[in-house]
């Protein structure tokens, strides 16, 4: 059989092979599901679980994180009348021992835009809601630095109240995320904690002065 004979033959085995059903056969598919994923609406009803082929429920797997909500907080919302979480708010610890020169001026930043208003610059209550009385808010805010009960607050319950909301006071989670919250705290704490220290600088003076 010449070269022409041998190249006509396997032309042809070609051309029936190409023709063949076996083109037609993609064979097995690994995962098929995904291969072929099936239309699915996101915002259909997905209420009845038990008549759908995908059982999705929307919601994020247990324990975990969104990103830009680390520190996470455990404490859960107390119930109306309830105020067991509330208290036991008070043994969660902020996050944040110190802050750096940067972080303290994003704190008072955030504090000027989402807590001055009410509670004053100075913390001391007289925002601009308020004006000393002059201003639409019905009553007074919390003097933060005065107020013999916040000033002793500890910063779990603090984050509490800054969360979820206490009394006048709305819920700030969606104004700030949990590491604003807690730098804002800190921030609050750290003038508390400075405010007590000048306050006592004259006692101690004196007391030294009589000796």
């Amino acid at each position: 059989m010449n070269k022409l004979s041998i190249i006509a033959v396997l032309s042809s085995a070609a051309v029936i092979v190409s023709c063949s059903d076996i083109k037609r056969k993609p064979g097995k598919i690994y995962m098929p599901d995904m291969a072929y994923s099936r239309a699915y609406e996101t915002y259909a009803d997905h209420s009845n679980l038990a008549e759908k082929i995908i059982h999705y429920t929307a919601m994020p797997v247990a324990g975990t994180i969104a990103r830009g909500e680390e520190m996470p907080f455990h404490i859960a919302k107390d119930q109306p009348g309830d105020t067991t979480q509330y208290y036991a708010s008070r043994a969660v610890k902020n996050p944040y021992d110190s802050l750096s020169a940067d972080e303290t001026k994003e704190a008072v930043r955030l504090y000027d835009i989402n807590c001055g208003i009410c509670h004053g610059a100075k913390l001391d209550g007289n925002g601009p809601l308020w004006k000393e009385g002059n201003g639409p808010y019905p009553a007074a805010p919390k003097n933060l630095i005065g107020d013999p009960i916040v000033s002793v607050m500890p910063e779990g319950q603090m984050f509490y109240s800054v969360t979820y909301g206490k009394n006048l006071m709305g819920s700030y989670a969606s104004q700030l995320n949990r590491k604003q919250r807690w730098m804002v705290i800190k921030y609050i704490k750290n003038k508390q904690i400075a405010a007590k220290a000048s306050a006592a600088a004259p006692a101690a003076a004196d007391a030294t002065a009589k000796k």
